[in-house]
């Protein structure tokens, strides 16, 4: 109840500041704009009306909302665009009163970024400030967790990295019956009884539902997370039940880890909450720098190379016969086919239907001048085509031929989630060393858990260290021939 107070008296406080960050701004405008501070009635109104709209829509916007454990660009994009919108809605007035004509236009400029750039710069100076506190272990709240060890331990463990989210576990509840629970990367604690949580302390481990219902009650704890997976609906619903007449945030982090992946995020499906499980991991808006970055990389690496393409090409013609190009379909993004190029390093030969057999060392099949392009990775070169075309990515997981990957599907598992993106011409695996054939399922394996943990922890700059790690040693391999 206490901290319920706190927090209204705290969102008053926040709205009567925010009141006077418009006033101030339109203050400041108008004395940049005229060197004076005897502003007009349409100035007043205006400034008044932006303090009333404020006060009515910032709450809608989630504004006043606690930041705790909330990105901060996020919370500061949601008061940007609340601005945004009380000040469309004083233009709206202004012309509705056939007043913009007494507006000055610099003035209004002048207030909207000023007004704006004071109210977002609080509340980062607040923010930050809340997260020293908390990282020095004022303004806590208490949080038990209920759960297996496995997971109980994970969110443990991100607790203690993470104290300047402003939560401290004070017990756990073991689902499993087992009495040792212990936070990842700390040690065991002797004795049965207790678990390592934040800052070392040692928390209590419960095995029984009542007796945790009864400790939340009587210390008055804050938070329960309920880390547990969906198949435990009943237990649940019991938490649900019993806590009902108790003022404590009841929180659900769905223990998912045997069904999926990666780390799962929260999004709106047609005004439905909805849990990702295995949807693609990077949105469109943030691949769009990738996608710049391919096309411009693609096309300058083409005009560069041109004089060694054709180079290579005369020399794949003469050498042997056949085409210069070999093309083979593979699989892109989403599972959607393309042809992939390379230069041509073998003999023309006959595969046996639905089988390619890898190339081996010291393959026949594989010609003079083709040994020395696969060992360099100079057959590659044609696929910057493909990135050109859009099939490919310049980094990303390696395409596999499709007989491959009707074998490894089933082998490997995530095998086809590498397919959530587009398939690169080098990629996390091939500069850790794994590139070449794939006789063996363990190496697939390994090179599948590289390509995963590009995937999860893919950004652009990731992409620029890969190329760079290419540009030095990712051309030639061992394992290539």
């Amino acid at each position: 109840m206490m901290q319920a107070k706190n927090h209204d008296m705290f969102a008053w406080s926040a709205r009567c500041l925010d009141v006077f960050l418009i006033i101030a701004g339109g203050l400041i405008a108008h004395s940049v704009r005229f060197a004076t501070l005897d502003i007009s009635d349409i100035e007043r109104l205006l400034i008044a009306f932006n303090s009333v709209l404020a006060l009515l829509l910032f709450p809608a916007f989630g504004v006043y909302d606690p930041w705790r454990g909330k990105s901060l660009p996020v919370m500061l994009a949601r008061v940007a665009l609340a601005w945004m919108t009380v000040v469309a809605a004083g233009l709206l007035l202004a012309f509705t009163l056939h007043r913009m004509d007494l507006v000055s236009r610099l003035w209004f400029a002048y207030s909207t970024v000023i007004s704006g750039a004071l109210i977002i710069a609080v509340k980062c100076v607040v923010y930050s400030g809340l997260r020293l506190m908390r990282g020095r272990g004022l303004n806590q709240r208490t949080v038990a967790i209920v759960g297996a060890q496995g997971f109980a331990r994970t969110l443990l463990a991100h607790l203690s990295s993470t104290p300047e989210q402003g939560f401290t576990p004070v017990c756990l509840l073991d689902t499993t019956g087992d009495e040792e629970l212990h936070a990842s990367g700390v040690g065991s604690m002797p004795g049965p009884a207790t678990a390592i949580g934040k800052g070392g302390a040692r928390l209590p481990v419960l095995n029984d539902f009542d007796e945790l219902v009864e400790k939340v009650r009587a210390e008055e704890i804050n938070e329960v997370w309920l880390a547990l997976p969906l198949s435990q609906e009943h237990t649940i619903y019991r938490f649900v039940h019993a806590l009902r007449h108790d003022f404590v945030n009841l929180r659900l982090i769905p223990d998912t880890r045997s069904i999926s992946l990666f780390n799962h995020s929260m999004t709106d499906v047609a005004g439905l909450a909805t849990i990702n499980l295995t949807t693609s991991p990077v949105s469109t808006l943030q691949m769009w720098p990738k996608m710049l970055f391919d096309r411009l990389f693609a096309a300058t690496a083409l005009l560069a190379l041109s004089p060694l393409l054709i180079a290579i090409a005369i020399a794949v013609k003469t050498t042997s016969k056949g085409p210069v190009f070999f093309t083979q379909n593979r699989k892109g993004a989403d599972g959607r086919p393309f042809r992939i190029y390379k230069f041509r390093s073998m003999a023309v030969h006959q595969e046996t239907g639905g089988h390619v057999t890898q190339a081996t060392r010291n393959d026949p099949r594989v010609t003079k001048i083709g040994a020395f392009l696969r060992r360099t990775s100079l057959d590659e070169l044609p696929q910057f085509l493909n990135v050109l075309f859009g099939h490919m990515s310049v980094v990303g997981p390696r395409p596999h031929a499709l007989e491959h990957d009707d074998l490894y599907k089933d082998l490997v598992y995530g095998y086809m989630f590498r397919y959530r993106i587009k398939p690169g011409i080098t990629g996390w695996a091939q500069v850790n060393g794994y590139r070449g054939a794939t006789e063996k399922v363990e190496k697939m394996q390994s090179r599948v858990k590289f390509d995963l943990f590009y995937i999860h922890n893919w950004s652009f700059w990731f992409d620029i260290k890969i190329v760079a790690m290419t540009m030095f040693k990712g051309f030639i391999g061992r394992n290539a021939y």
